[in-house]
């Protein structure tokens, strides 16, 4: 990770610590990563969306300008979130958006996920606000993008009490996935 000091991206939230992973986490969180995908998707783990999870360390840790944080409660990791270079890709998603988010100056939020018995405690808004502090300390992106299925249960309410919707293919357009797209602000600087 790169962009500061990592103690500069640390909250407490009630009995949780929200921080940046370092290698005691990875396990716990891909743990919450694959649990989601069973549990709250539906669909289970799938090599081309969720190639990241298995290699958080080459996907998150390793890379330059790319980030993985968590909401620990001890030693237990309940939530977590990542930052990854790169704008959405066309296809699946319409070629207008991976247009307007280009690779050289888009960061992606990726895996905000909370389990279950921890949510409604601010873990997700905290992961979230870490990952913006991060991006904003990165000189050369210029959009914080991410895409979110509305038919999760309180997703699409958390997503647009934070960020913009950009395109809601409800909205007669053609992604077939009805990926809900939007973008978080970052401060100070012009879009």
């Amino acid at each position: 990770m790169t962009g500061g000091t990592m103690q500069q991206y640390r909250r407490n939230v009630g009995p949780y610590d929200v921080q940046p992973a370092d290698q005691r986490h990875l396990d716990g969180a891909r743990g919450v990563m694959l649990d989601t995908f069973y549990r709250d998707f539906g669909y289970g783990y799938r090599p081309d969306w969720h190639r990241d999870v298995i290699d958080l360390d080459g996907s998150y840790l390793t890379p330059q300008h790319h980030a993985l944080f968590v909401a620990t409660k001890g030693d237990e990791v309940v939530g977590t979130t990542a930052v990854r270079a790169g704008g959405p890709k066309s296809p699946p998603h319409p070629r207008f958006l991976a247009q307007r988010y280009p690779d050289e100056t888009t960061a992606q939020l990726f895996r905000v996920y909370v389990r279950p018995e921890h949510r409604r405690y601010g873990l997700a808004r905290a992961l979230v606000g870490l990952a913006v502090d991060f991006v904003t300390q990165q000189a050369h992106y210029r959009a914080l993008y991410l895409h979110t299925d509305p038919r999760i249960d309180g997703a699409e309410p958390f997503w647009r009490s934070l960020a913009t919707p950009i395109h809601d293919p409800r909205d007669g357009g053609d992604d077939i996935y009805q990926t809900v797209h939007f973008e978080i602000a970052l401060p100070g600087r012009p879009r």
